[in-house]
């Protein structure tokens, strides 16, 4: 009896951990498979770009992130609290922002990427990469998770700064301060500028 539960343990083990791996290497070839369309695009340093190509940079650098999940995060307990048709316009409003945001410094996206580790455990993953640009590295992780059978970013982490806790610190703030109509017309004049 001992040897049949020893064994039906190592059956699921490795089964969880070969599944673990090939999700890894779904996440690996989703991230790499982004970074050189990206390059692609960017072409040399020094390169000037059209509204279409700014465009496309936009959707390729951010159709990988979950704006909803990362901007539940970023709002905190005042997220349940709002009604449905508010959730989706400050869902809207907070993705306008971040994609803008996203090519405010498109050198970056040159950087030569090491992926150092991609841990999976069930439907969320945390990738912790180095990105290095002449000679500057920069470490850089992703939560992820898998949505509707897509790994999705739902955070990213730049140097030890996790973006939706920057902007939940910021946004708290605001709300304390000035409440959450004050927020949300703050991101509406962001999102009309963007």
């Amino acid at each position: 009896m001992k040897l049949l539960i020893g064994l039906l343990f190592t059956l699921f083990s490795v089964s969880s951990t070969g599944l673990a791996q090939s999700e890894a290497n779904e996440i690996r070839e989703l991230l790499e498979s982004r970074d050189v369309e990206i390059k692609e695009l960017l072409g040399p340093s020094g390169t000037d770009y059209t509204q279409e190509q700014r465009d496309q940079l936009k959707d390729i650098i951010n159709d990988v992130i979950h704006y909803r999940s990362m901007a539940q995060y970023a709002l905190g307990n005042t997220y349940d609290e709002l009604s449905s048709e508010t959730r989706e316009e400050f869902v809207s409003l907070f993705s306008t922002i971040i994609r803008d945001n996203s090519l405010n410094r498109l050198d970056i996206y040159r950087a030569n990427v090491i992926y150092e580790n991609i841990d999976v455990n069930g439907d969320s993953a945390y990738v912790e990469t180095t990105a290095e640009l002449e000679n500057v590295r920069t470490t850089v992780a992703y939560n992820m998770e898998l949505i509707d059978s897509t790994w999705m970013i739902t955070d990213m982490t730049i140097d030890e700064v996790s973006t939706a806790e920057s902007y939940n610190r910021q946004f708290q703030s605001i709300i304390r301060q000035r409440g959450f109509d004050a927020l949300l017309e703050s991101l509406r004049r962001r999102a009309a500028r963007a």
